[in-house]
Parts: C-alpha cells; sequence; structure tokens
C-alpha cells in the first residue's frame, strides 16, 4: 500500500487542480516573497531570523490558499507577516539578544552595484530601521505598511482590523513621531 500513488488514475481532474493550486502558490510567493522579507524585517525580525519568518508565512499562506481571494493575496500575506512579526517579538523580549546578530544584516544579492554604494545602502538602512524600531508597535506596523509596502489606509483599516479613523490617526501620529525622531538623529550629528 505504501506504494501506491498519490493520486489514482480516477483522480486525474484532482491532478489538474492541485497543479492550479500549485502554480498559483510558486506565483504568489514569487511576487511577494522580497515584500515580506522587507515587512519582516522592518518590523524588528533579526536578520538571521527572517528566512525562517518569511517560511512561516508562506506556511500560513500552503495552508489557507483556497480561502485566501484572488487579488488579496499581497495584503494577506501582509497580515500574516505583521503576525509572525508581533509573535517573534513577544519570544525575543524572554530571549537575551546576541549583539553579533543585531549587528548582521542579511546580504542581498546587487548586479552591478560598487561596493561603496552598498555600504552606503545598508547603512541607510540599518538607520531606518533603527528609526523604525523606535516606534510603537501599532505606528510601526501602519507606518511600514503604507510608506513602505504602499498600502491604502483601506487595506490596513481592514489588514489590522481596525477602523479607517484610526488607521488616519496611527500614520499621523507615526509620521509626526518619525519626524521628531530624524529631527533629533540630525540634532546629534
Amino acid at each position: 500500500m505504501a506504494n501506491q500513488p498519490v493520486l489514482a488514475p480516477s483522480a486525474a481532474g484532482g491532478a489538474r487542480a492541485d497543479s492550479a493550486v500549485h502554480a498559483r502558490a510558486t506565483a504568489i510567493v514569487t511576487q511577494h516573497v522580497d515584500a515580506i522579507w522587507r515587512t519582516l524585517r522592518r518590523l524588528g525580525v533579526r536578520p538571521s531570523d527572517l528566512d525562517d519568518s518569511v517560511q512561516q508565512v508562506f506556511l500560513v499562506l500552503s495552508r489557507r490558499l483556497e480561502q485566501v481571494e484572488p487579488g488579496r493575496e499581497r495584503a494577506y500575506l501582509l497580515g500574516v507577516a505583521l503576525r509572525v512579526a508581533t509573535d517573534y517579538r513577544r519570544s525575543q523580549r524572554r530571549r537575551p539578544e546576541d549583539a553579533t546578530d543585531s549587528a548582521a544584516l542579511e546580504q542581498r544579492a546587487h548586479d552591478g552595484v560598487s561596493p561603496d554604494n552598498l555600504l552606503d545602502e545598508k547603512r541607510r538602512l540599518e538607520l531606518l530601521d533603527q528609526l523604525i524600531g523606535q516606534l510603537p508597535e501599532e505606528l510601526a506596523s501602519v507606518f511600514v505598511l503604507h510608506e513602505l509596502e504602499e498600502l491604502t489606509r483601506a487595506e490596513i483599516s481592514q489588514l489590522l482590523a481596525v477602523p479607517a479613523g484610526t488607521v488616519a490617526s496611527r500614520l499621523k501620529r507615526a509620521r509626526e513621531r518619525f519626524a521628531q525622531l530624524c529631527q533629533k538623529l540630525e540634532e546629534q550629528r
């Protein structure tokens, strides 16, 4: 019995359906993996844990793919990423931070970019991550989703299950706090 094929010949229609589901899942991963990676990093997932966290997001998608409305995949994935990042931060509060890990950033492939430009980009990204990390969690989530991932306020409202007015006020407060942090940083230089 263990050697029987997974799909019996009478299940050929099911094989086509499985193939379509696989193709959709592959397309979703290919299209959204970078955005999920960026979002998780911006929401406080350490570089050494990013790959595992990204995988968690897509595992949730694989279990619920049929429930995800076509065209709403990005919003769904970002919602899952928010929950994964929240769970991650909660678990990190219980563990001491490894100083060598927090300084390391995942090295991404950049074709044709000079080492000086890569270093400048790395420093800017580290600074952005540091500033976002100083925002309260509820403000950081809205800020990242709107300013960096370019979701609309309505999409964020639906994603976070909060009223649109709450999203607008959190975004306003996040922008004000981010500007204050930038000004404070500029004064320190």
